[in-house]
């Protein structure tokens, strides 16, 4: 402020609204580490400060009132800024630092933080049987959850998500235990169609939710196990505690910089799911059955008294969904191609509105063995829709042209004339040289 002879007192602008808003001393703005019960690496304190140590705080004064006791040392000392430390001290620096801590303290003491309050513990089983290719899943008993009603209790059940995978193809359920925060299951869950290479590289999301009648259930905590600390056919217990789901990546709080990085880590990394989700499996019974002959060719019926090839579709699991309400219409259908005649074509009923439908349905072609060795056997899944074209989900091929699962399923059934052999085979968007139609 500059005063000129002859005119007028003025004062600035900023020096007017420095007067206006900061009439009094300035005091820096409390930052979230001053949020937590630690002190300042700056302090040269040799005693950690505690609520407890009320040395020097008298008695009818509480430890969160400390200004009475500093604006009172302070006038002891001349004005001096100090702060009376423990051990009969002065410090200088540190002395709002100290004061920041002890406030803090007080008040992650008080229990009001939601990271303090336990989720729970939860105990289950895992087995996995290699010759059915079924993951069980034996819910146990959960502990100490967090109430989410208004009673201090929960209503908790517990669901079953295999990632990566579809969240409804995927999804198991328990039952609901009534206002409990321990309730106990004793249920057990099993995912059919589990191949090893599944046990590998899948995870097991297991969520315990909170269940209410007139609002939406509620998230109570989650755990995560890979499948591939499950050894084939032996059960492992587990006790694990609840957390938080892990938090989404969000690009708006990075910087401009890292934005189109993050965005382009998000595409790959849905790109890679997408490759990741199957389109479902199908669980087939091959059965190559001979010429019957003699007292057998009574017995058999007319139409495999020849022999021929019998297909038994078992069921699908973890199907795509097709629908708009996150299901699917299913049905299958076999050829056994070449097909110059197109008289192969067999069809199951249709199944509404599931991911995991159970057909059991057996069909047979008259077919000698010395055809069979040229032909392919194409199983296709599809989903009925009412009034328009039905979409394809996935499909297999089973021949001697084929590989992996396939061929290996197509080569058992033709060495093992007359044994039924069963295996479950992952469904693809395409199927080398055939034509779709429906």
């Amino acid at each position: 402020m500059t005063v000129r002879k002859g005119k007028s007192l003025a004062v600035s602008i900023q020096e007017h609204m420095a007067i206006d808003v900061c009439p009094g001393p300035i005091r820096p703005i409390r930052q979230i580490s001053a949020y937590f019960p630690r002190l300042s690496p700056t302090s040269s304190v040799s005693e950690p400060l505690s609520p407890t140590r009320s040395a020097v705080v008298p008695a009818a004064t509480s430890p969160g009132s400390l200004s009475p006791v500093v604006g009172a040392a302070e006038e002891r000392v001349g004005g001096a800024k100090g702060l009376l430390l423990p051990g009969g001290t002065w410090g200088g620096g540190a002395s709002l630092s100290a004061m920041n801590s002890m406030d803090t303290s007080v008040e992650i003491d008080s229990g009001d933080s939601d990271d303090s309050t336990s989720l729970g513990t939860l105990e289950f089983d895992l087995l996995y049987e290699r010759a059915t290719s079924s993951l069980h899943c034996t819910m146990l008993r959960a502990k100490g959850l967090k109430p989410m009603d208004f009673n201090g209790l929960a209503d908790p059940y517990v669901k079953l998500h295999l990632l990566p995978g579809a969240c409804k193809a995927n999804k198991l359920k328990t039952k609901i235990v009534r206002n409990t925060l321990n309730p106990v299951w004793n249920e057990t869950l099993t995912y059919c169609g589990i191949t090893e290479e599944d046990m590998y590289r899948k995870t097991l999301r297991v969520s315990v939710c909170d269940e209410d009648r007139l609002t939406h259930n509620e998230f109570i905590g989650e755990s995560r196990v890979a499948l591939r600390r499950v050894k084939p056919d032996l059960n492992k217990h587990f006790k694990l505690c609840l957390e938080h789901p892990p938090p989404l990546p969000s690009p708006t709080a990075m910087s401009s910089a890292l934005r189109g990085i993050s965005l382009y880590l998000r595409e790959w990394e849905n790109d890679q799911q997408r490759s990741l989700e199957e389109r479902g499996r199908l669980l087939l019974c091959l059965q190559f059955l001979p010429p019957a002959s003699g007292g057998d060719a009574e017995q058999q019926p007319k139409e495999r008294v020849k022999g021929g090839l019998s297909v038994g579709v078992k069921r699908c699991a973890h199907l795509a969904a097709m629908d708009v309400n996150g299901f699917s219409d299913p049905y299958v259908k076999t050829y056994l191609k070449p097909d110059l005649q197109k008289k192969s074509k067999h069809k199951t009923s249709v199944i509404k509105k599931t991911l995991n439908p159970e057909f059991n349905e057996e069909f047979f072609y008259e077919i000698s063995f010395s055809d069979l060795t040229s032909k392919t056997l194409e199983v296709t899944v599809w989903d009925y829709d009412l009034g328009k074209s039905n979409d394809f989900i996935g499909g297999v091929s089973l021949g001697c042209h084929s590989q992996g699962d396939s061929l290996q399923h197509w080569v058992d059934c033709l060495k093992n004339k007359g044994t039924k052999v069963e295996r479950w085979h992952t469904l693809t968007n395409q199927l080398p040289g055939s034509t779709l139609q429906d």
